[in-house]
Order: C-alpha cells, then sequence, then structure tokens
C-alpha cells in the first residue's frame, strides 16, 4: 500500500512526544480536501434500508454537472484508476511524473511496462510514441495544469496511431473550463477516459463517489468487474444534490480562488510554489525539516522526500491560518 495524506491518527501518535494535544487538536493540510464542504443534507432512512437503485437521479444529475452522459458511478475514482490498466493488452505507458502514484502502480501490477517522464511536458510524452498517456491536470501533486485545447490535440494526435489519453480530472472541479470530461468518449475524442471525484471540490472524501468517462464498451467492461451496487445508499443520495447544487458550486469557486491565492502568497518566502484551487506545492531542499516543524505544532501536510516537495492544502477558518501563519513565521531552515 502507498502512503497517502489523512492518516492524521498515524501522525498523533507518532508525534505525542512533541506536541501535547488531543487528534482534533490537529491541523490537517495533508489531503487537498475542499474544508468547506459540502453541507450534508438529510438523508431519507429509507437509504440505510433498501439496496441502491441505479435510477436515481444520480446519472443524469452527473451527466448534466459533466456535460457527459458517457459515464459510469464508482465507489471513488480510485476504483477506476485500480481496474482500468486491466482493460488494455501490455503495452509501454508513459506518465508525466511526479504524479498520484497509484496510477503507477495499478498500470505496473497489470503487466505494464512505465516510462516515467519527470516534470517533462506533454510533448515529450507525445514523441515518445507510446500507446497509451496517463497524467492529471491540475497534476498532483505539483498543482500544475495543461490547457484543455492542448489535452484535446494529444488525444487526436494519439487517436491517429490507435492510442489512448487518461486524464485524472480528480481537482478540476474549480476550474470546469479547463476540463475535458465532457468530450470523453465522444465523437471529438473517443479515445479519451477522463476520471472524477467528488472527494476533492465538494470535500465528500469519506462519501467514495466517483465517476469515470469514455468510449460505453470501456465503462461496459469496468461494470463488469466492479459489480452490482459499488455505491451505497446514502452515498448517491449526498451525491446527487451536490451535483445539482449550482448555487453552492459557484459560492465555492469563488471562495477557492480567493483561499488559494492567500496559500499561495503566505508560501512564496519558503521556495518555487506551484498551486492549483484547492492545494499548493513547494519545491524545496527544506521539505523533510519543515514537514517535521509543522508535525511537532501538529500541522500535518503531505511530504514528497523522493522530488523534494511539501504540498499544503487550505486552512479551514480564521483561527486555522493564523496558527499555520505563525507556525511558518517560526521556521528557520
Amino acid at each position: 500500500m502507498l502512503e497517502h495524506g489523512g492518516r492524521l491518527r498515524a501522525a498523533a501518535r507518532q508525534y505525542a512526544p512533541f506536541c501535547k494535544c488531543e487528534l482534533a487538536d490537529w491541523l490537517d493540510l495533508s489531503t487537498g480536501i475542499n474544508p468547506g464542504a459540502y453541507p450534508l443534507p438529510a438523508i431519507d432512512p429509507a437509504c440505510w434500508h433498501r439496496l441502491p437503485e441505479d435510477d436515481d437521479g444520480l446519472t443524469a444529475a452527473a451527466a448534466t454537472y459533466y456535460g457527459n452522459d458517457r459515464l459510469l458511478a464508482l465507489p471513488g475514482s480510485q476504483a477506476a484508476i485500480q481496474w482500468l490498466p486491466a482493460l488494455f493488452p501490455p503495452v509501454v505507458v508513459a506518465c508525466l511524473t511526479p504524479i498520484y502514484e497509484e496510477h503507477t502502480q495499478a498500470w505496473e501490477r497489470a503487466g505494464h511496462k512505465l516510462r516515467r517522464l519527470q516534470n517533462a511536458p506533454l510533448a515529450r510524452a507525445l514523441a515518445a510514441a507510446t500507446p497509451i498517456i496517463v497524467l492529471c491536470n491540475p497534476n498532483n501533486p505539483t498543482g500544475r495544469r495543461l490547457p484543455a485545447a492542448a489535452l484535446l490535440e494529444a488525444a487526436a494526435q494519439l487517436q491517429r496511431r490507435g492510442g489512448w489519453l487518461i486524464v485524472d480530472e480528480a481537482f478540476g472541479d474549480p476550474d470546469p473550463e479547463n476540463c475535458v470530461t465532457a468530450l470523453a468518449g465522444g465523437p471529438a475524442a473517443p479515445n479519451l477516459i477522463v476520471l472524477r471525484s467528488l472527494g476533492k471540490f465538494f470535500g465528500l472524501a469519506g462519501a467514495r463517489v466517483g465517476f469515470v468517462f469514455g468510449a460505453p464498451d470501456k465503462l461496459e467492461r469496468l461494470r463488469e468487474v466492479l459489480g452490482p451496487w459499488p455505491l451505497s445508499g446514502p452515498a448517491r443520495t449526498v451525491a446527487r444534490q451536490a451535483l445539482a447544487d449550482g448555487a453552492w458550486q459557484a459560492l465555492a469557486r469563488r471562495d477557492l480562488a480567493l483561499a488559494s491565492a492567500r496559500l499561495a502568497s503566505l508560501l512564496a518566502p519558503l521556495g518555487e510554489v506551484s498551486h492549483c484551487a484547492l492545494f499548493a506545492t513547494v519545491a524545496t531542499a527544506h521539505a523533510s525539516a519543515l514537514f517535521e516543524h509543522l508535525a511537532r505544532q501538529a500541522i500535518l501536510t503531505r511530504h514528497f522526500p523522493a522530488h523534494g516537495l511539501l504540498r499544503f492544502g487550505l486552512p479551514g477558518s480564521e483561527a486555522e491560518w493564523q496558527r499555520f501563519g505563525s507556525a511558518l513565521a517560526n521556521w528557520s531552515p
């Protein structure tokens, strides 16, 4: 199992000798999950007693929100990450790295050969002439974004040689104009597969709801692998309402834009900062020491030691912003 953010209990145990505080006192900036999560609606108790039903309106709500009805609902986009590689015969797969490492692990487990293109432009991946390219946009963990037009052109180039482009847009919701979900699997991009998640922008990581968009035959094979009832009834209910709440979505995008700019400004003195709406990442030779400095003050961040990166999610309240700012002000390399 790979390491991930959000392991707050483990961090609290590890750093207990340095910070005598309760679990609830920790500030978790390790995941990139929106701290202003979608407010949970009242859930009909029948959701807990009945088997989930596919015709409950979730698919329609998702098709409207994402602009594409070529979709499959999943127990988190992680399910697609794990099972998609098995839908392709073993080939060479190019990954723009650093990347969410579950992607690379899943393709290797399925027998594919990985070409990790470190900090490479998309043109480099296309020049490598691999049948499949996998990337995150915005990238996780760097936050860097590729223009939608460049992704669609890449998909077109790959289509001409029988290849596929797989794009993880888990952090894409704050900037829907730069997402390519709407075209996945359609006439304009039949070889494009896109993964989406309700865990980040909507802050509903615990519900484990995601979607994959693409060619109907690939979706049908995934459906068979997942089996019946991949999502719980309560999760479907919450997801349906969140996807249909345009007013909340607009306010969340506005608030995230302001918070993202504030975070990037706060981190600027620490090193090279790249960011998207939900997190910012600092490239610094002192990433390990800064991670330790913050953890000893009960502030958890996400360290990527192989790349010299430290990723920061958004504080959720003004008190958390002030606490985080004070901890950074006390930092000395």
